[in-house]
């Protein structure tokens, strides 16, 4: 099983929803963030300077069977992927243990 986190920009999360239903996922933890890659930056509006450290990304987490995990990067990517600076990162870690507090399921049951 993996843990996935991926570091998306907000305006991209309803077409990565898609792509992840078209491949299966239906349950994920959506949480807004503020993150930053590189260190601030100047940024004009309306002829006035700011000064920006971070700015606004989605958190998107979900478990997953190891075999969807490929897909499920691949689809990430492919909708996330700008060529800019600031599309993010995905984070895909093991998952030793699940269980559903509900039923008391467990391991890939569980998901």
């Amino acid at each position: 099983m993996k843990w996935i986190t991926a570091y998306v920009r907000p305006h991209r999360l309803d077409d990565i929803r898609q792509a992840l239903a078209l491949v299966g996922i239906s349950g994920l933890t959506v949480i807004e963030t503020l993150g930053t890659g590189k260190p601030g930056w100047v940024e004009v509006y309306r002829g006035a300077e700011y000064h920006r450290d971070v700015e606004p990304m989605c958190s998107v987490e979900l478990m997953i069977a190891d075999e969807l995990s490929d897909q499920v990067i691949e689809a990430i990517c492919n909708i996330a992927r700008t060529g800019k600076s600031g599309d993010g990162k995905i984070l895909v870690r093991e998952l030793q243990e699940i269980h559903r507090i509900r039923t008391g399921e467990q391991g890939s049951g569980a998901l």
